[in-house]
């Protein structure tokens, strides 16, 4: 059998839209979320598959198939049918912590192949990042075309990466905000992942804040044209509709609705101005890797996560 490429990409609607392009390889599609949920450094492990599964069915009453996950992912257990690696992951940073748990597990595989990364964001004649699914497929092609070797100073990057994420001190991320690698969008996911964490003035954390702000200088209709608004205007994080529908419906308490509005109430207004702090009124204590959120507040004045006030003692 002739070796051929291995493309790793960032979900099915990526893998459907590289085979309809006919493009030269085979395709494993990776269906995580990591962004969310606990995690744990060993993803070549039963163990970590477990966490996950327990995670999806306690938060969002999905069942995961580990069996046909551990299925799908036993192609990289045969090292012998491929010239390379290309990872197919974007700007944001549901794609970014993916990307750095995939490079893990081919570390922990043993992969010894030259790794590729295709990653999208900033494409000339637009001023929106895209999505590698939102190319054209001249502009993919291209993407391919000056996809970027990762070099074995990036990939121990992510490695490290991922070893603070999967940890308990989420501060260690700061020096690497400035480091310089191939993956360009790093350093502000690694900002935006610091800045989910409850400010310590008003409790909120700047993607519920950003919520707020919507609801505030928009006319909203309902949750739904809400959930619409926040998919467009998320910056960095790339959350899906499950994850900001989750969210919007914590936030529940500062809105008023009606039948065809939706409001800012009191209470989401006393938030934006920071008059008081609704950390313990937000009922959302999901975990980030190691890390539970409700563990840390952000201080922007010290630019750094800090321990929550009642979680010292």
């Amino acid at each position: 059998m002739s070796k051929k490429p291995l493309h790793i990409t960032n979900g099915t609607s990526l893998t459907n839209y590289l085979n309809d392009l006919n493009v030269k390889g085979e395709m494993l599609t990776w269906q995580g979320m990591l962004c969310e949920g606990p995690t744990i450094e060993d993803v070549n492990s039963e163990e970590f598959l477990n966490v996950r599964a327990k995670f999806f069915s306690s938060f969002y009453n999905i069942d995961l198939d580990i069996d046909t996950i551990i299925s799908e992912l036993d192609v990289l257990n045969h090292t012998e049918n491929y010239t390379e690696i290309n990872l197919w992951f974007e700007y944001d940073l549901f794609c970014h912590i993916n990307m750095l748990a995939v490079i893990k597990l081919l570390q922990q595989k043993q992969f010894n192949l030259p790794i590729y990364l295709i990653c999208s964001g900033r494409v000339e004649g637009s001023s929106n990042l895209k999505g590698l699914s939102e190319l054209s497929s001249k502009q993919l092609r291209n993407h391919y075309k000056n996809k970027i070797k990762l070099t074995s100073e990036d990939l121990q990057l992510a490695v490290t990466l991922w070893g603070i994420y999967c940890g308990k001190d989420h501060n260690l991320f700061k020096p690497f905000i400035v480091q310089s690698s191939s993956f360009n969008y790093l350093s502000n996911c690694l900002k935006a992942h610091l800045e989910r964490f409850p400010d310590n003035v008003s409790g909120l954390n700047i993607f519920e804040r950003n919520i707020l702000e919507i609801v505030k200088n928009n006319t909203i209709k309902s949750k739904h044209h809400l959930l619409g608004y926040t998919l467009n205007y998320q910056g960095y994080y790339g959350f899906g509709d499950m994850q900001i529908s989750r969210i919007i419906k914590k936030l529940c308490i500062f809105f008023n609705e009606k039948e065809d509005s939706l409001m800012l109430n009191r209470k989401g207004h006393d938030a934006l101005i920071g008059q008081h702090n609704f950390l313990s009124e937000i009922d959302n204590n999901i975990i980030y890797g190691g890390v539970e959120k409700f563990e840390f507040q952000f201080n922007k004045e010290e630019n750094k996560l800090i321990k929550t006030i009642i979680n010292v003692h």
